[in-house]
């Protein structure tokens, strides 16, 4: 597996080492003792989530103010752009966000540490995502940041005519939300 910096120092994209012929393939997704070994972050995953969404479907930017979460996502069919914004008012990229794509394609996965904000777009007709996380959903501690905060400013894909949740249609601005200390 390959472990690569973004430009959020804790956000690590992963890249497994993929065996394939015309068969197919083949990957390990998920070995415990090597994440640790190889990003030094030390999480014990207690849930995993398993969504499905048509292009254009936009879920974020989502992040638990109490119980947060480590999140460790990845497509596994279709593709995404996927998002992460650092909420840590300490941080001195607090509001800094990165993208990136993650597809069936690329089978790269990517480590959300707590204290970000996390979402994803469709890019393709539908896409399958998952991802690991390290504290149970708790719904009364669950914020959304607007995905289209103007003071964030995320790069989403061009052409966007994004389809949003009512909860995710409430986001709120980098200014108004709870964040981390």
């Amino acid at each position: 597996m390959n472990v690569i910096a973004t430009e959020l120092p804790e956000v690590l994209i992963l890249e497994p080492r993929v065996f394939g012929d015309d068969r197919g393939f083949f990957y390990e997704s998920f070995n415990q003792k090597k994440f640790q070994e190889l990003t030094g972050v030390d999480a014990e995953f207690v849930q995993d989530n398993h969504s499905m969404s048509a292009r254009n479907v936009l879920r974020g930017l989502h992040y638990q103010i109490q119980q947060t979460q480590g999140k460790l996502v990845r497509a596994t069919v279709g593709e995404v752009y996927d998002v992460v914004v650092d909420l840590r008012k300490s941080s001195p990229r607090f509001g800094k966000w990165v993208g990136l794509t993650l597809s069936a394609d690329n089978k790269r996965m990517l480590w959300v540490p707590p204290g970000f904000a996390h979402g994803f777009v469709v890019t393709s007709d539908k896409a399958e995502f998952l991802y690991k996380t390290t504290d149970y959903w708790a719904p009364e501690h669950e914020r959304c940041l607007m995905w289209n905060d103007p003071t964030v400013g995320v790069q989403w894909p061009d052409n966007l005519a994004p389809i949003l949740s009512a909860k995710d249609e409430q986001g709120k601005s980098l200014h108004e939300a709870e964040v981390f200390a």
